[in-house]
């Protein structure tokens, strides 16, 4: 255990932006009233009787005041870093989905190479092995969606629900029940609970 608090006092004396001993001393000791407790070190004095007792009061009063400005200090310094902590969470927090999307745009960029130029003639071969390409990559976008937790909503023949589904027209419904989705115009998206994006659906009247 001891070892562990060495190793997490290294850390934090060589983490930038934090208070070491000077610092708190000089940071911290106005604001709580503290002074230097080297200053009220009597040990050298000759004192007897209540003297001695005093100065031994003195000297437990300094060391309690050099435990609370390194408490002040702990505290500060953990305030900071978890203000930092939150900064770079803000700016970094979607680092993993923005790498694993990469992958995903340079498969559009291939499709978009490989696919025949204006005026072209086009066999069904050339186009059938063009969709084929762009299918795979939507497959491997919507794989990369679920590792990190957003899932699509194609909700088609389901019952209608407004918390994920926005009716853009009601129709007859040709044999599904009334309140049930006929057509998906726009899939939505959810993360976790979160709706991200409603899925635009057409709706069935029952008639």
């Amino acid at each position: 255990m001891s070892d562990r608090n060495d190793l997490e006092n290294d850390d934090l004396e060589n983490e930038p932006g934090l208070l070491d001993d000077e610092d708190l001393r000089e940071n911290l000791g106005d604001e709580f009233g503290l002074g230097d407790p080297e200053d009220m070190d009597l040990g050298d004095q000759d004192l007897t009787g209540e003297a001695v007792r005093a100065a031994q009061l003195e000297e437990e009063l300094a060391a309690t005041k050099d435990r609370l400005l390194r408490l002040a200090a702990d505290l500060e310094n953990t305030r900071r870093r978890a203000q930092r902590e939150k900064t770079e969470a803000a700016q970094y927090g979607i680092s993993g989905f923005a790498r694993d999307l990469l992958s995903v745009a340079d498969n559009f960029q291939r499709a978009l190479q490989a696919a025949p130029q204006e005026g072209t003639e086009v066999s069904a071969e050339t186009m059938a092995g063009l969709i084929n390409g762009i299918r795979m990559t939507e497959k491997e976008m919507l794989s990369v969606f679920e590792r990190h937790g957003v899932k699509r909503v194609w909700p088609e023949g389901e019952k209608f629900d407004p918390h994920l589904h926005q009716a853009i027209a009601h129709v007859p419904g040709n044999g599904k029940p009334a309140g049930h989705v006929v057509d998906v115009a726009q899939p939505g998206f959810v993360l976790g609970e979160r709706v991200l994006r409603a899925a635009m659906v057409t709706v069935s009247s029952g008639e």
